[in-house]
């Protein structure tokens, strides 16, 4: 009896290129689409014009996604993202935090 070896353990998601949270954000932006295609059908826009609104957005949001998953891969816009929460640095209006002894 012979068993095969997962080799996928601890890799990031991956389909068709897109990387782990990519791939939410590629799946949110085409619901969205969907919905203002919608929206865009019942204020009563004729269905070509919403067919081309919808097909230059979504064309857009591929481009933009795949452009975001190739030039920061699995986590590096979620890095990038955090560095806007480091301070540029620390106030102290004291040195009693450095005096005491502990």
């Amino acid at each position: 009896m012979s068993y095969q070896i997962n080799k996928g353990i601890n890799k990031p998601i991956e389909f068709k290129g897109l990387k782990a949270q990519y791939i939410g954000y590629l799946g949110g932006g085409l619901v969205a689409l969907l919905v203002l295609f919608a929206v865009l059908y019942l204020i009563g826009l004729a269905v070509y014009l919403c067919i081309l609104v919808i097909g230059g957005l979504g064309g857009g949001l591929f481009y933009k996604v795949f452009q975001l998953s190739h030039k920061y891969g699995e986590h590096g816009l979620m890095k990038r993202n955090a560095r806007k929460y480091i301070p540029d640095y620390l106030k102290f209006r004291s040195r009693r935090l450095f005096y005491e002894k502990r």
